[in-house]
């Protein structure tokens, strides 16, 4: 079939020009056929390659600079040369997370369902902002699915995010019109008086995207009260109620304070019941941020910790740490959903709905219109792959490999075991240091743990001390991992360096076996 247009000068007649649904960006349908089973032929492949090799690869300056700066040409490329792209110069070098042997951050692999349903969304490509489709309604079910999982109540709703640091923005912001409704602000002047003393308040071990998100809704730092945390880096209700009585005292408005389910830095849970006792006194809004540890109320073994969270204002939670989604996938959980509409509810002429009936567009419950379908496919193919017991397996997996490498890090006498937990997160450091200083120590055994390739892990600061810190939050990580990574991190301690950075003067850049 050939292609002519008024326009245009007719086509030579011994060439063929495809229909326009076959010219870039489209395809021909055999064509896009055939390098879809190629592409997933190379998917399977690949995972099941990722433990045989290197956690990590340096990339080579030139390959660096190439990605940063391309060029484009005049003319396209075949369409197959996207998987021969990503094969050549994206694959070789990535983060890590997907390897056994991982343990810097808390970036889980990407399970097999999630995979299947993101490439299955993205062909279906249904907007989950605005509109009636099947996906929004997936979506709406996917969060009940996880209020459920996190024990909060049969009403709750809530949107799907791009990960934790949104889903903590959308609820700062939506406790500051609700508190400000409360005290019937308005727009007008007396809104800017009020909002000039909003004052927040979360724990000291809190991930960082609470300030940042607190940034962004306009609260400067001088009204951020970072709150002291207890031996067991949890945050102090005492230490609290301190604080929100001396601002309240000082005419501040404190509005909202933010307990940590699973922290960062030690995997630490803050209590929830006498900081929500505190909020109703006080006419703060109670935000949770489980982004790590927010399903820890279906886990028998954590449960106890979860007392009271079904009288929380809202929940953060990250299907792509805890359930291994691909990453892009996080939560925002709220009992009572109608906040979050009286937040983020904004009407336009050109979006007016011609169903009078039908339920909110999910747009009028977050600070985005168009929304990917690919977050509510993917975490319903991964829950219902994984089933409610498999989620709880799942986390005590992860759970016991912590005690495992709690266990193995207590019988080696050159480290020791530093408080954590009860997330699966481990804290250790060197105990032979020698006379030099051990924050520096710990920084460059890192690195040299990473650049070795066999494993990877993290330092962080605690109290006051830079030590290591191993995450595990990934499905395929066996007891086999734990004693590679002790190795790797005593091979690291007596290996000279050549520079400060920590590059190994004998090279150490082997394959996992």
């Amino acid at each position: 079939m050939s292609y002519s247009s008024p326009d245009l000068d007719p086509a030579p007649c011994c060439e063929t020009v495809p229909p326009l649904d076959q010219r870039p960006p489209g395809a021909h349908p055999k064509v896009l056929r055939d390098e879809l089973v190629a592409a997933a032929q190379w998917v399977s492949h690949y995972l099941a390659e990722v433990p045989a090799g290197a956690v990590y690869r340096s990339m080579p300056p030139a390959h660096r600079q190439r990605l940063r700066e391309p060029s484009l040409a005049s003319q396209g490329q075949e369409l197959g040369r996207v998987l021969d792209f990503v094969r050549e110069e994206i694959a070789p070098y990535p983060t890590g997370n997907g390897h056994p042997a991982f343990f810097a951050w808390v970036n889980s692999p990407p399970a097999p369902a999630g995979i299947i349903a993101e490439l299955l969304a993205c062909a279906v490509n249904a907007t989950c902002g605005m509109g009636e489709n099947a996906l929004m309604d997936l979506e709406r079910g996917t969060v009940r699915m996880l209020a459920d999982l996190a024990g909060l109540p049969d009403a709750t709703g809530g949107v799907l995010t791009s990960g934790g640091s949104m889903a903590n923005l959308l609820a700062l912001a939506t406790a500051r019109t609700w508190f400000l409704a409360q005290r019937g602000a308005g727009d007008g002047p007396a809104y800017d008086r009020d909002h000039a003393r909003l004052t927040l308040y979360y724990s000291a071990q809190a991930h960082m995207s609470v300030a940042k998100a607190a940034a962004c809704i306009g609260l400067p730092a001088y009204r951020l009260r970072p709150v002291p945390a207890d031996h067991g880096d949890r945050l102090d209700p005492a230490a609290l109620r301190t604080a929100v009585s001396a601002d309240r005292d000082a005419g501040l408005l404190p509005f909202c304070t933010v307990t940590t389910l699973g922290t960062t830095a030690t995997g630490a849970v803050d209590p929830l019941e006498p900081v929500t006792v505190l909020c109703r006194e006080t006419g703060m809004w109670h935000h949770a941020d489980g982004a790590w540890g927010g399903l820890g109320a279906a886990v028998p073994a954590l449960a106890p910790l979860y007392q009271g969270i079904s009288g929380i204002d809202s929940l953060t939670v990250d299907p792509h740490k805890t359930l291994s989604v691909p990453v892009g996938c996080g939560a925002l959980l709220v009992p009572d959903p109608a906040h979050l509409h009286t937040a983020f509810a904004h009407h336009a002429s050109y979006l007016t709905a011609d169903e009078p009936d039908a339920l909110p567009w999910l747009s009028h419950a977050t600070i985005e219109l168009t929304r990917p379908g690919t977050r509510a496919l993917s975490l319903w193919a991964t829950l219902n792959h994984l089933g409610r017991d498999g989620v709880t397996a799942l986390i005590t997996h992860y759970l016991t490999l912590a005690d495992q490498l709690r266990e193995r890090i207590t019988a080696e006498p050159r480290l020791e075991l530093l408080a954590g937990g009860p997330w699966p997160v481990v804290c250790f450091r060197i105990t032979d240091a020698g006379s030099g200083d051990p924050d520096s120590l710990h920084t460059r055994v890192a690195r040299r743990v990473q650049v070795g390739g066999r494993a990877y892990l993290a330092t962080v600061n605690t109290h006051g001390s830079t030590v290591l810190r191993a995450c595990l939050c990934n499905y395929r990580t066996t007891s086999n991992d734990l004693d590679l990574l002790i190795r790797e991190v005593l091979h690291a301690t007596h290996t000279h360096t050549d520079t400060d950075g920590g590059h190994p003067t004998a090279s150490h850049q082997t394959t996992r076996r």
